[in-house]
């Protein structure tokens, strides 16, 4: 009996340490798909709490245009994001993000959803455009 226990207790003990794998860096291309995926949800937040203050400094001027074109003044908005695919060029940053949206306006609600592909740049990135179905208009009948 002591004897089994003992055995299993040495694999056990062989298995632990065996068991550390190598811990590799962080790629420079995932820290910027990071870093894209973070922009993308904290200019969500600034238009939903209107803070155009932060969209400005967080996009460059066509970018700027492109998330406050069909801005109306909304009552309330739902609006998530679920980033789907990044590209990453030496200057660009393109990301593929799903969303869906539910404008509240007076008594009327609504809802909308698409794919959109963020143009980010620079050094910190910033918004420099966006292609696609623009999950910042309000959408239409």
């Amino acid at each position: 009996m002591y004897k089994k226990i003992a055995l299993l207790c040495c694999v056990l003990f062989i298995l632990v340490a065996c068991g550390k794998k190598e811990v590799k860096p962080v790629s420079q291309e995932s820290k910027t798909a990071l870093a894209a995926f973070h922009l993308a949800d904290r200019i969500r937040q600034d238009f939903i709490d209107r803070d155009f203050e932060a969209l400005r400094r967080n996009s460059t001027e066509k970018g700027y245009q492109d998330i406050t074109e069909g801005n109306v003044s909304f009552d309330s908005l739902e609006l998530t994001f679920t980033p789907r695919w990044v590209e990453i060029d030496k200057d660009k940053v393109l990301v593929n993000i799903s969303w869906t949206g539910s404008w509240v306006v007076g008594e009327k609600k609504k809802e909308d959803r698409g794919m959109a592909v963020f143009v980010m740049e620079g050094v910190p990135l910033k918004v420099a455009g966006i292609k696609r179905a623009n999950p910042f208009v309000y959408p239409t009948e």
